[in-house]
């Protein structure tokens, strides 16, 4: 993926993220509120009795006329229930109808570690955010960091490890996350370029390189190289070293050495 495009995607995420988080949305009935959260509460036909609460760390808010209620771990329509009983228990309403909103999660995050513009903790300020939109959060990709990245965490009480591609362009594989995952974003593959080239040294392996590609990438030949003589040296799986001249449509891989020779005339 180029830079232009990287800086492109990065933008058009982060757009995303914003509008995701500017909007009133409902949680799906699997969140699970936690401290940091905020809520609003509103019991119909009952103004005086609807409010903002802010989630404490154990798990507990503080309501009109009841008291201390636990919240925390409660999904949404059961904390509705729960402050809904505890009306009706303390002879306040016969029969409460509560509407719980989240206004604010702060008791919910992920991790973002390695190549990424900010890496740490990313609250989830919707209630599907998705791994594009996460690392969009916390700064995007920088231009060492690979496109795939690796998403960590439980499932159902089992490890969970997942990777998937971001500029493969495939909308499926984006999938939500959950609190408590860590998205792993690694250094790209490289190569190297050596020899008579204008700027020999270490790139990043671009989708789909060539040879052709990787060569123009650092500058071309010297005055004195030569695009007809080039040496590649590549090692395998295995350890072993294999020395080739490769043809320029040829495919660059992960730790090659591209040498660049002299001319002979």
């Amino acid at each position: 993926m180029s830079n232009l495009l990287r800086s492109m995607l990065s933008v058009a995420l982060a757009a995303t993220v914003t509008a995701a988080g500017a909007q009133a949305t409902k949680p799906n009935n699997d969140y699970k509120l936690a401290a940091g959260d905020t809520i609003k509460i509103q019991v119909y036909q009952n103004p005086d009795l609807s409010m903002e609460a802010r989630v404490s760390e154990s798990g507990t808010i503080s309501y009109p006329l009841v008291g201390s209620v636990t919240v925390g771990g409660l999904s949404v329509p059961e904390a509705e229930g729960r402050i809904a009983g505890a009306l009706k228990s303390k002879d306040i309403l016969k029969a409460p109808q509560v509407n719980i909103n989240v206004v604010q999660v702060r008791g919910n995050q992920v991790s973002v570690v390695g190549q990424v513009g900010r890496p740490g903790r990313v609250p989830l300020e919707t209630f599907n955010m998705k791994v594009s939109e996460v690392v969009a959060a916390a700064g995007g990709i920088t231009r060492e960091g690979d496109d795939t990245v690796a998403v960590t965490g439980t499932r159902d009480g089992k490890p969970f490890r997942r990777e998937i591609d971001l500029a493969g362009g495939n909308a499926t594989d984006d999938f939500v996350v959950q609190s408590g995952d860590t998205i792993h974003v690694n250094r790209a593959p490289t190569y190297y370029v050596a020899g008579e080239a204008q700027k020999p040294g270490s790139y990043r392996i671009e989708r789909g390189m060539t040879v052709m590609q990787a060569l123009a990438q650092s500058g071309g030949p010297t005055p004195r190289g030569t695009m007809s003589r080039l040496r590649l040296t590549r090692t395998g799986a295995d350890g072993s070293v294999v020395q080739m001249e490769p043809r320029l449509n040829d495919m660059i891989k992960p730790g090659d050495v591209l040498f660049v020779r002299e001319s002979l005339f």
